[in-house]
């Protein structure tokens, strides 16, 4: 992603939590009279609290009847309700909260203890989410072409390696639109297509401030060599951290087996507003609390940096079928391990 235009995905609609003052004496002691009562307000106070507001079920009830078969090209899942959309962006709920500040790389106890993995992957559905769009293409490459191409190509074998290995219920998502208005799109389409797990697709860059110059085929360009590698990111926020930090661990194992190495930046104070909280100094797995694709999904949310096209060296590998498979390969053995009936320790050893 490039990193100057990335920070629009740090926008999200906040999470809350419901606030803690206890209800009045008198209050309190009706309540406990009318058994009735008490369980209709508790089922209204409950649903206040439902994360992302869905209601589009009609807009994506077509796509689903026409979902792609296997081994047929991969459907776009796109909203048709842009401006509704958009609308919820700007106008958050009111029970929201402050984003939090990225703090220190410190994980909640129950992170730091093993969890179940076992799934049946032949109902289990991962939709892989194309990183930004046609209109809103991301990072630019040192060979000048768009982020979203790569992401587009990288997540259509990502697609044929899990169907081919057992996940038959995989979804492509293609998104439209720009902005903070097609972020509130995939998630919305993720949470109504009842995805198991939610893998957003992306390619790195860097911050405008460590660009340098260069002219590729009569064009000017830009490029940094300085840094290389891929990166998984998770949501502190998100209402399954314990299980998306699950499935990144793995993602970062599996990666890092097939003998590619993470990119170490996102620790350094040069990174400024881009800089994260490393979870995992051995396989390169980073905190991104306020994404709005990790911690507004109802389902376990992952997303791959899969390496920097902004480095010359390795974009050309990026561009190349063999790094796809690579990739591809690597993602397909950590959905199988994490439906495996073994347990998947989470947090750095």
């Amino acid at each position: 992603m490039r990193r100057e235009r990335k920070i629009t995905l740090g926008e999200s609609r906040d999470c809350c939590r419901q606030g803690e003052n206890s209800p009045k004496a008198g209050f309190a002691a009706g309540f406990a009279v009318w058994p009735r009562r008490r369980t209709i307000i508790a089922a209204m106070a409950a649903s206040v609290f439902l994360p992302i507001e869905v209601s589009d079920a009609g807009w994506l009830s077509g796509i689903l009847k026409n979902s792609p078969k296997h081994g047929k090209p991969p459907t776009q899942f796109t909203s048709r309700k842009p401006a509704t959309l958009a609308k919820r962006a700007a106008s958050p709920k009111p029970h929201t909260a402050k984003l939090a500040a990225l703090g220190p790389a410190v994980l909640k106890p129950s992170a730091s203890k093993p969890v179940a993995a076992k799934c049946d992957s032949s109902k289990f559905r991962v939709v892989l989410d194309v990183g930004h769009t046609v209109d809103s293409e991301g990072a630019t490459s040192a060979r000048n072409v768009a982020e979203f191409v790569f992401n587009l190509r990288l997540a259509q074998r990502i697609e044929e390696k899990l169907k081919a290995d057992g996940f038959p219920e995989t979804k492509l998502l293609v998104t439209e639109g720009k902005g903070r208005p097609s972020l509130v799109k995939r998630v919305v389409a993720a949470n109504e297509l009842h995805a198991d797990l939610f893998l957003s697709i992306h390619h790195d860059s860097v911050p405008n401030s460590l660009l340098e110059n260069w002219e590729f085929e009569g064009k000017k360009s830009h490029f940094s060599d300085r840094f290389s590698g891929y990166s998984v990111f998770v949501s502190r926020d998100n209402p399954d951290f314990k299980t998306s930090l699950s499935f990144a661990e793995l993602v970062a194992k599996e990666m890092k087996a097939q003998g590619l190495q993470y990119g170490r930046q996102y620790t350094l104070p040069i990174m400024g507003r881009y800089q994260h909280p490393l979870l995992n100094k051995e396989t390169g797995v980073y905190s991104y609390d306020q994404l709005v694709v990790l911690k507004s999904t109802r389902m376990p949310a992952v997303l791959l940096e899969a390496g920097s096209i902004i480095n010359r060296d390795e974009e050309i590998k990026m561009d190349s079928p063999e790094r796809r498979d690579i990739i591809s390969s690597a993602v397909a053995a950590a959905a199988k391990e994490f439906c495996g009936p073994h347990e998947a320790f989470l947090g750095p050893p």
